[in-house]
């Protein structure tokens, strides 16, 4: 399972990627603007700054609603570094350009998607990776991790290459349950990923070696 951060924040992107298991970065405008970064030239610059810090995939976002912008967007983004995933909503001309940029080797990554049926769609038309957003369908009273489990069963049914991507995770727990129904991919923000870390036996059992260390010094 890749692990993504979701966060235009420089600072928690480095100390993610000092852990040794980041994977890449996810972003977004309203993630750009939290870190006071606005205007097009500050926010592709940005995205530069990112792929300096990390060895995978970044995930570079369009803001056009219909195809042509989107394509002319995303072929400028593209262009910024190699490690550009053009990030494309999941809108009938969403798919459109991912087709367009699927057919011309441009990864892309449909976002925003609620159902198996737009995965079914995003996959078909070439996306590199689907992102479910899993803890929005949660505050509606939806099962989100039902969704993941859709998604593989119909990837897998027809041998899609297209990584379902864990968006809009929340906590720990949310990211060992995709990695149980098998999702290739999460991205959370910083907090969740440590919480991996966490486990007050592991903080017991430590504070017991070094009390029993002391003993003898």
């Amino acid at each position: 399972m890749k692990f993504f951060i979701d966060t235009a924040n420089l600072e928690q992107i480095k100390e993610a990627q000092s852990l040794g298991v980041l994977d890449g970065v996810t972003t977004n405008p309203s993630l750009m603007a939290k870190e006071g970064i606005t205007g097009h030239d500050n926010i592709l610059k940005h995205y530069v700054d990112i792929c300096a810090l990390v060895d995978g995939d970044v995930s570079a976002e369009v803001i056009a609603t219909d195809v042509a912008g989107m394509i002319k967007e995303g072929e400028a983004l593209a262009k910024l570094h190699e490690q550009i995933v053009v990030k494309i909503p999941m809108i009938k001309d969403g798919i459109k350009a991912i087709k367009y940029f699927s057919d011309r080797g441009i990864r892309t990554n449909c976002t925003l998607v609620f159902s198996s049926g737009q995965a079914l769609l995003a996959a078909k038309a070439g996306a590199t990776y689907v992102s479910p957003f899993i803890g929005r369908l949660d505050d509606i009273s939806t099962d989100g991790l039902n969704l993941i489990a859709e998604i593989r069963l119909i990837y897998d049914n027809y041998g899609f290459q297209t990584q379902i991507l864990a968006a809009s995770v929340r906590h720990t727990m949310h990211i060992l349950d995709c990695a149980k129904i098998g999702a290739d991919v999460m991205t959370g923000p910083l907090s969740s990923i440590e919480g991996l870390l966490k486990h007050p036996l592991t903080d017991i059992g430590l504070a017991k070696f070094l009390e029993d260390y002391n003993k003898g010094n």
